[in-house]
């Protein structure tokens, strides 16, 4: 019961926050034609100057010495105790959307992991050809009709929308471990997430410094392959009518 009223108050919450942030919208024909809606560009690129500057100082070093040091198997088996941790949560959204078969099956990679995975260090479910999830309650707000709302880029975090922002909060306060009476650390699923994307940013690192530090507009770049991945993953359809900035390079602009 703790739970279900502590998901319904994050839940009103993330109504309210929508409601004010909804006095920005972009209307239907211009997303139509694949207008970014960017209405806070000038704050969004200073979160972006922040954000590079914390990943170039810290971040980015911290990554790279993380996946140097660390034996690649291990580096895994922490990405897949992250993600296991995350299976209650996302079974929360699948039920949230009506998607009860999606549920069942974030319960059971959990039940399976958590057991013969040794608490999801190891990803025996994938191999009993369980099905990967991956959802949230940025997804969940799409399914109930809220629009994408304005981009923005939030610190630390990076790229988002005025939706998937107000999922990432809700997310945060509604997975039942947070809950758990012998919850092993306080917010063990947020530190688990950072060394997650450490180990992203780590192995991946060519790529993010090919966006972040060799394109000809950064922020237009992260904007641009986020925005269109997102929509991707929600199925929603439409090129986005912006400039790469990785063909300005090219044409020797």
């Amino acid at each position: 019961m703790k739970i279900l009223v502590k998901t319904l108050s994050v839940i009103a919450l993330a109504a309210s926050l929508l409601s004010t942030a909804g006095c920005a919208t972009q209307s239907p024909e211009a997303k139509a034609n694949g207008e970014v809606f960017d209405p806070h560009e000038n704050t969004n690129r200073s979160v972006h100057r922040f954000n590079l500057a914390v990943d170039r100082y810290a971040f980015r070093p911290a990554s790279k010495g993380y996946v140097a040091i660390v034996p690649d198997p291990i580096v895994t088996s922490f990405s897949s105790f992250a993600e296991n941790l995350s299976m209650p949560g996302q079974a929360v959204n699948a039920v949230l959307q009506g998607d009860f078969k999606t549920a069942g099956t974030a319960l059971l990679r959990f039940g399976v992991n958590s057991t013969v995975g040794f608490l999801g260090l190891a990803d025996p479910a994938t191999e009993f050809q369980v099905p990967r999830v991956d959802t949230d309650f940025g997804e969940t707000l799409h399914v109930w009709g809220v629009k994408e709302g304005a981009y923005v880029e939030l610190p630390f975090y990076g790229p988002s929308t005025a939706r998937d922002a107000t999922g990432i909060l809700v997310d945060f306060f509604t997975n039942p471990i947070g809950y758990a009476r012998n919850n092993p650390a306080d917010n063990i699923s947020a530190y688990a997430e950072i060394v997650r994307r450490m180990g992203d940013r780590g192995r991946y690192s060519d790529t993010v410094d090919s966006i972040l530090y060799e394109s000809a507009d950064s922020y237009a770049q992260a904007r641009l392959l986020y925005l269109q991945n997102r929509r991707f993953e929600l199925g929603e359809t439409g090129e986005i009518a912006e400039i790469d900035p990785f063909e300005l390079d090219t044409q020797g602009f």
